[in-house]
């Protein structure tokens, strides 16, 4: 594919926008170290999440595992109690995994090879290429979709970003366009104008550092590029929740109950659960019977919650039984219901448990 750039103009390019960069980047923590740990966690944390929501996580992670060797020989429950509230759990089991690989085979050191890198578990295109580039200065380009709509709208590309056939042109263009010799600032460069000033809604042109060169702002489009994708329908979902609560306010957590769901619970700590068409109480009650060897109680129904999972929509149905004693049984335990935040749990169990703690259940004792 040919450049829309002569090599003159290529470098006039790379050095507006290198300059802005290094004049008006955000003082993020993770930009703090060029060291490949510290990048591939941040890297790791930033997918499909909000710099503000990883803000308090990313530090608190590292003064618990500063290096690789100490994340490869933690416990995945210990990794994933710092992870709790993050969302997308399987992020963080693969980095666990990785960093044992990387312990086990690559003497501690995140691989400089792109292939390599590949083969960690979690390791994509985009996060290799981050990382090989902002620690180890690899000229390989990344493309994320904040860089996506930059490069679309800079070559005035319509139509959806994501069919593969334009997403591998653009992959294409962003190698292109990549300063050879810086190339972990200039990939930041481009995700940072993403994020900060080619936004999708109301970008903000004239800010923009690199706009002469724009397609779609000469040509009046930039409103109409990226193409919008049209939203999946909502799937509305309801789940039954089981809270038991003893006279110490404790209360019974399972763990694979037998009718598990990655996506809500993360096969994480949980109340147990289940999906529930019609009648809540007497369909929890019959997976019960089927999954613990949990006795019939008087189930008193709870305020109800709302959650959120891409595009399902799903009301979380809490019931609390009081008991006297709660039952013993293998992937239980019992925990005060007051501190569950120290635990590795999603955020759907969370707010179940808020739930049971505002119906004002016996303090611990």
């Amino acid at each position: 594919m040919k450049s829309q750039f002569t090599p003159r103009a290529l470098k006039i390019f790379q050095r507006l926008l290198l300059t802005w960069f290094r004049r008006h980047r955000r003082h993020l923590p993770w930009r703090a170290s060029s060291d490949p740990y510290r990048v591939w966690v941040a890297e790791v944390m930033l997918q499909q999440t909000r710099i503000a929501a990883v803000m308090p996580y990313y530090p608190r992670f590292l003064r618990r595992f500063p290096r690789v060797e100490s994340l490869a020989h933690a416990p995945l429950d210990e990794v994933l109690e710092l992870w709790s509230g993050l969302g997308y759990y399987s992020r963080a089991r693969n980095l666990h995994r990785a960093a044992k690989e990387i312990v086990a085979h690559h003497a501690g050191k995140f691989p400089r090879e792109f292939e390599a890198a590949l083969r960690l578990p979690g390791i994509g295109r985009y996060t290799a290429a981050a990382v090989l580039s902002i620690s180890y200065e690899v000229p390989l380009a990344v493309l994320d979709g904040n860089v996506a709509r930059v490069l679309a709208r800079m070559s005035a590309i319509r139509g959806d970003l994501r069919a593969p056939r334009r997403w591998n042109s653009l992959s294409t263009t962003a190698q292109q366009f990549l300063a050879v010799e810086t190339p972990g600032d200039w990939n930041q460069a481009l995700m940072e104008l993403g994020e900060t000033i080619c936004t999708p809604q109301t970008p903000r042109c004239q800010s923009c550092p690199i706009s002469r060169a724009c397609l779609a702002y000469a040509q009046g489009v930039v409103d109409k590029i990226p193409h919008i994708r049209s939203k999946r329908a909502p799937v509305r979902q309801k789940v039954a929740a089981l809270i038991l609560i003893d006279p110490r306010g404790r209360t019974l957590l399972a763990q694979d109950p037998g009718a598990h769901d990655e996506v809500l619970f993360s096969r994480l700590w949980q109340f147990p659960a289940v999906e529930v068409k019609r009648a809540a109480r007497a369909e929890l009650e019959k997976h019960l019977r089927a999954t613990l060897p949990i006795k019939p109680y008087s189930l008193e129904p709870l305020a109800q919650a709302r959650h959120g999972v891409t595009f399902r929509d799903i009301a979380l149905l809490p019931f609390l039984a009081r008991v006297t004693h709660l039952p013993k049984h293998p992937r239980t335990r019992i925990v005060p219901l007051s501190s569950l935040a120290g635990l590795p749990i999603s955020s759907a169990t969370r707010k179940l448990a808020q739930s049971a703690l505002k119906s004002r259940v016996p303090p611990v004792a």
